[in-house]
């Protein structure tokens, strides 16, 4: 497991958070273990202590004036007596402490008549014991005012003598760590097992197959939210590789007919040169050259709108937007606009001029003797319609029309070199500006309806209401009409 550069941290997250625990839970039991040590250390020393008080002071009560102090017998672990005058000399002893000089050289003072000492000797071992100082009324009377002393104490108890309970705890703490750390690499692995899963599941799918979903835990764990999040990006990336195909395939087709064409006019006119007219010939490949750079520039627009590339936004006022090219086409069926006063709308003026004259466009090829486009506010939107008097398109090809490449067959017949590609340009556009763009009931013939956010509905401040007051323009013939 090798961690980065400069660092010493593993990669791996489970020996991360394993190093991570075992570090806390070792910091964390060593204050503990610390903090019990010395408390039992401390408890122990003070019961040796106070047990020598007692005994030495049980002891004392036993001195009788004019009598030799009796040889003391102990009945608990506190078995070195001594009585020692104020020259150090060992006046009587218990059994355990005969023959031995002094225990301690402590003496206490009258004002601190008992003091506790641990005496270590050279030749080896210690000794606990309180040393106990006669009152001055018990040595007047005893000894004449010459000051005495009572040592009592027992050897240094090993739990105070050796370090076994600081041994014992290191163990202890090691152990626990060493548990802790184990069972946190446990559920660490356990935990991070969908995510192994996952990753395998990934290293598995390849652009050729984007057919397997990583397995999906039960529940709403986090694992679990990834796993579906996941899966719905492979679909999404999935159905997205598969339009990519469907439309790599359809321009392949697109472009095949133009240049296959072509090529044959051009084969045509080089086999048979005094059978083909070299200017016909010429006029023909313009046309077909005309609608193949048609084509390209439509597919080139698409690819700019859906790698979604950064265009200028501006205020737009739809309804003179509208008005104006309504006013520019000249010739063929009248197109009469109703708009409203302040339709304005934050976007892109070349991209919403290109929607609008594809819609009108497509209106002129099938309309019969009327076209209706209009701009008005409507629910916090700006809708622009053009609405034609043709026969309209059937509810299962309303959706079909906005695909790349399909026209319907009346619109073949009408103009036979249009590319397919404008009302699939118009929604990507619609959708570039948080918009839509879709076909809707009308009493006759086509309606398409372009709905975009006014710019009060993005956070600025609103423009005034439609005014009563509306631009009526009537396209009759060569020359346009206007009228308020």
């Amino acid at each position: 497991m090798g961690g980065r550069r400069g660092s010493f941290l593993p990669d791996s997250l489970q020996a991360r958070t394993t190093l991570a625990v075992a570090g806390l839970a070792l910091i964390f039991l060593t204050m503990i273990g610390a903090g019990l040590d010395f408390l039992v250390l401390d408890r122990a020393q003070e019961q040796v202590f106070q047990q020598a008080q007692r005994v030495a002071t049980n002891w004392l009560g036993s001195f009788q004036p004019g009598s030799t102090p009796p040889r003391p017998i102990p009945k608990t672990r506190i078995n070195l007596l001594q009585l020692i005058d104020s020259h150090g000399r060992v006046v009587v002893a218990s059994a355990a402490a005969a023959g031995r000089s002094a225990l301690s050289t402590v003496m206490p003072p009258v004002d601190d008549r008992i003091q506790d000492d641990t005496q270590c000797f050279p030749q080896g071992g210690c000794v606990m014991l309180s040393a106990v100082r006669l009152s001055p009324i018990e040595t007047r009377e005893l000894w004449r005012g010459v000051p005495h002393f009572v040592y009592a104490g027992m050897t240094e108890p090993p739990i105070l003598a050796t370090y076994r309970l600081e041994i014992l705890t290191g163990a202890g703490i090691l152990l626990t760590t060493g548990l802790v750390a184990g069972g946190n690499w446990w559920v660490g692995g356990r935990s991070l097992r969908p995510v192994a899963a996952i990753r395998a599941t990934m290293e598995e799918i390849t652009v050729s197959d984007l057919s397997l979903r990583v397995p999906e835990p039960s529940g709403r764990t986090e694992y679990a939210l990834l796993a579906r999040t996941a899966n719905q990006t492979l679909a999404r990336l999935e159905e997205a590789v598969k339009q990519q195909r469907r439309f790599a395939s359809t321009t392949s087709h697109e472009l095949r007919t133009p240049l296959t064409g072509l090529h044959t006019r051009l084969e045509e006119a080089v086999l048979y040169p005094d059978d083909v007219d070299p200017h016909e010939t010429i006029r023909e490949a313009l046309s077909i050259t005309r609608r193949l750079e048609t084509i390209v520039d439509d597919l080139l627009v698409l690819a700019r709108l859906r790698a979604g590339d950064a265009v200028a936004h501006e205020p737009i006022d739809l309804g003179a937007l509208v008005t104006e090219e309504a006013g520019a086409q000249m010739g063929g069926v009248p197109v009469h606009v109703h708009v409203d006063r302040d339709v304005t709308v934050q976007g892109n003026r070349i991209q919403l001029i290109r929607v609008f004259d594809n819609l009108l466009a497509n209106a002129r090829r099938h309309a019969d003797t009327r076209i209706e486009a209009t701009a008005e506010r409507a629910a916090g939107q700006a809708v622009v319609t053009v609405t034609d008097d043709g026969d309209g398109i059937a509810p299962q090809d309303r959706e079909r029309v906005f695909e790349r490449f399909v026209r319907l067959d009346a619109g073949r017949r009408r103009e036979p070199g249009g590319s397919g590609l404008g009302l699939a340009i118009s929604r990507d556009i619609a959708h570039a500006h948080n918009g839509t763009l879709r076909v809707e009931d009308s009493p006759r013939g086509a309606r398409f309806v372009l709905r975009l956010p006014l710019m009060d509905a993005t956070g600025r401040p609103p423009i005034g209401e439609a005014s009563p007051g509306a631009f009526h323009v009537v396209d009759e013939g060569q020359t346009p009409a206007w009228r308020i």
